[in-house]
């Protein structure tokens, strides 16, 4: 699906390399770039964080210690403790909605940040099932808070050139958070006391840590600023990080231009920034749809039956070893590290409609030859059969990571304008946590009652899902931020800096002179 007719060619980036800005061409090198992508990459941590938790329950389930721990629950009562960060991230994904928008992206960003690691520190002391599923809990209404404004603060404040990516790698740090999990349980897992479980569960406050450290240098979104009527500060911001601190820089003057232009036409649009701005437009109800059906499609891809019962999967297929398990749990988070990597780069290079695409089609055909050779396995005990899943589940999350992945989050926040950022992403949130406790709570269940017979349900999903990508995603390579609103509202968002300022302008923009207005910006 493309944009409205009469769309023209040029895309943001173009304007945006149009003209001068204060930065050194290798952002390694430029003290303001250096010190914003570095805060960047700090406020990453509360996908780690979610990452380390996907991880640890494999890594505590192979645990001797944690199994004892637990008291031996029964399988409805396991699967709500392992659900228990989706029960607390829940309710709190609307509520931390309204707070990002209100109080701020940071504020928000540290108060889930804060709550995840006291979280970690009880969760270290507990004993019982019943304790641990109550520090789950509280986890998960941290992660809510963090998860909801950490995405649209990193691509909020980003340097336009790096938007792309940032967006899109932000997801893809999930698996490093996994490594790291992964890792300290096995290494764990030769502790002979109850440490072997402790350790990894105190170690879950380290990424709410590093994100508690990196809001010290993170400035506030210049976005959140000016909807708050702070348009100096935030000129401040993006002449900073932008250009290093040099008001008058063309990049500068644009950015701001097009941000007040944007949220004012908004403002105009919208008689609320309720949630009924959801339904009032067209383009508005086909982002609500998207959001609901990306946060439905990450959890029913079949990947959250591998991701929390690995262990259990294993020793299905003949694998009984914990060292063994704990050793293949490992490999898949770096697989999946490198692959989602590729894919958080590749979606700005090659579009984010073939991603999705070859994602879904990958996932459908490596699914269905994962289920045969289960079934393989369980009905004549061929050996080989056992060894072949394991080698088709890396085939399977390799196809996950390249787009399920990295436009889990980066897409739903990149086609969201200013004023429904915040809830769009917690809507899609609440249906990621929505669909995720349900898979976990329900999945032990039946892995017990019909195997791998159960697989049959995410072939189902997984062919239901080609379909609706093609039909309901639009692309949205090589937009900025604010022009993305075109491909779903069309032309009448176009904000007036970017007519002016078009590369694809017959006469040639290569010579024209760029001229600030910020006089006209605030009195629009």
């Amino acid at each position: 699906m493309g944009g409205p007719a009469g769309v023209v060619a040029a895309s943001g980036s173009e304007v945006y390399k149009s003209l001068r800005n204060n930065v050194n061409p290798k952002w390694i090198q430029d003290p303001g770039l250096r010190k914003l992508n570095f805060g960047v990459a700090t406020m990453f941590a509360s996908a780690a964080a979610n990452g380390y938790d996907g991880s640890l329950i494999n890594g505590l389930l192979a645990i001797p210690y944690f199994n004892t721990n637990l008291g031996d629950p029964s399988s409805s009562l396991l699967g709500l403790t392992l659900a228990g960060i989706s029960l607390g991230g829940l309710p709190s994904f609307i509520p931390a909605s309204y707070v990002s928008d209100y109080m701020g992206r940071r504020f928000t960003v540290f108060i889930g940040s804060f709550i995840m690691l006291a979280a970690a520190v009880i969760q270290c002391a507990t004993s019982g099932v019943y304790a641990f599923l109550g520090t789950r809990i509280m986890l998960g209404v941290g992660l809510g808070f963090s998860q909801t404004a950490a995405p649209p603060l990193t691509t909020e404040i980003a340097h336009p050139k790096h938007r792309a990516n940032v967006t899109n790698l932000f997801q893809a740090t999930w698996y490093w958070g996994a490594i790291l999990s992964a890792s300290i349980a096995l290494g764990t897992l030769f502790l002979d006391n109850s440490w072997s479980w402790r350790i990894p569960c105190l170690l879950q406050g380290l990424f709410p840590a590093i994100q508690c450290l990196g809001l010290l240098i993170v400035p506030e979104s210049p976005r959140w600023l000016i909807s708050k009527g702070r348009d100096q500060e935030a000129l401040d911001v993006l002449a900073r990080y932008h250009a290093n601190g040099d008001k008058d820089d063309e990049l500068v003057q644009y950015e701001f231009q097009e941000i007040c232009q944007a949220i004012e036409m908004e403002k105009q649009a919208a008689k609320s920034t309720g949630w009924s701005t959801f339904f009032a437009t067209k383009g508005n109800r086909h982002r609500f749809l998207i959001c609901i059906l990306v946060g439905f499609m990450i959890q029913w891809a079949g990947n959250g039956i591998v991701s929390y019962y690995l262990a259990p999967i294993l020793k299905s297929v003949g694998i009984t070893s914990s060292v063994t398990q704990a050793g293949i749990n490992l490999a898949l988070q770096f697989w999946n590290a490198g692959l989602s990597f590729a894919g958080a780069l590749a979606a700005e290079r090659y579009g984010r409609r073939p991603l999705w695409l070859l994602s879904a089609s990958g996932m459908l055909v490596s699914f269905i030859i994962v289920t045969a050779l289960s079934a393989t396995f369980a009905e004549h005990g061929i050996a080989a059969a056992g060894s072949a899943t394991v080698a088709f589940l890396f085939i399977f999350f390799g196809f996950y990571d390249i787009a399920f992945t990295p436009l889990s989050i980066a897409y739903p926040v990149e086609i969201l304008p200013y004023n429904l950022r915040s809830k769009g992403l917690s809507a899609n949130l609440t249906t990621v946590f929505a669909a995720g406790f349900f898979n976990q709570y329900v999945n032990p269940i039946a892995l017990e009652a019909i195997e791998w017979k159960f697989y049959f349900v995410y072939i189902a999903t997984l062919a239901a899902m080609i379909p609706t990508i093609y039909f309901v995603f639009p692309e949205t390579k090589g937009r900025t931020l604010e022009e993305i609103s075109i491909v779903f509202d069309g032309e009448d968002a176009r904000t007036d800096v970017f007519r002016q300022n078009s590369v694809s302008d017959e006469k040639g923009s290569e010579d024209k002179e760029f001229t600030a207005n910020i006089e006209y910006v605030k009195q629009v």
